[in-house]
């Protein structure tokens, strides 16, 4: 058995030898020329994210903390999941008040934390890369001051999203940013909250992951 495999593997490598093949070069021309302009971008990424129930809450660079706190409020949230050593979750943290629902650190390992972080959790807040106006898509990047578990577990994500960091294309992102350079093991794109469909295609929210998704655009 063994020189039956020599002899077929050996014929594929001189095969492979006598007629070397040549990769063909990459032409990126068709995602460097899709563009859209400022306003247009955002509005195609809030309608096709609408389109699968994401929720949108726009605000501004003063008011943010104070308006995802009334929106929670508002919601009867008891409790926001937050990265407490994130620039945005120290901003939270200083401005939030004594009547909002119960700010969460995510400052545990998730073996210690796990039990509450399942049961116990409304929502969550992270931070976002930007998002995709070609596919309608937030990039959300996690790092250990804002694990990926952030935004998957809880029944409420919401996303902070800056309304200067929106991109045309996947590829825009992952090369003005340089992603080539220094990846986390995992990068998220998110166009919705989580769904799924059982055989008779009845669509049913929240089974892999958050419910809901708000994302808070920051102007």
């Amino acid at each position: 058995m063994s020189e039956s495999r020599n002899a077929i593997l050996g014929k594929l490598r001189a095969g492979r030898d006598a007629h070397p093949l040549t990769p063909p070069v990459s032409d990126f021309a068709v995602l460097r020329n899709k563009r859209w302009d400022g306003a247009e971008r955002l509005e195609r990424i809030k309608r096709m994210m609408e389109a699968v129930h994401t929720e949108f809450l726009e605000t501004t660079e003063a008011d943010w903390p104070a308006d995802v706190q009334a929106f929670l409020k508002a919601q009867g949230t008891r409790n926001l999941l937050f990265g407490p050593a994130t620039e945005a979750g120290a901003r939270l943290s200083a401005e939030w008040t004594a009547d909002g629902p119960e700010l969460i650190p995510y400052a545990d390992r998730v073996e210690t934390f796990k039990e509450r972080l399942f049961d116990g959790i409304d929502a969550g807040i992270t931070t976002t890369l930007g998002a995709i106006a070609d596919t309608g898509s937030l990039i959300v990047w996690p790092t250990p001051e804002e694990p990926r578990l952030m935004s998957l577990v809880p029944h409420m994500h919401l996303a902070l999203l800056r309304a200067d960091a929106l991109y045309d294309t996947f590829w825009q992102a992952m090369t003005e940013n340089r992603w080539a350079d220094g990846m986390p093991t995992n990068a998220l794109l998110i166009s919705g909250p989580s769904k799924t469909a059982d055989i008779e295609q009845t669509l049913a929210y929240g089974v892999h992951g958050p419910k809901r998704l708000v994302v808070v655009i920051v102007r």
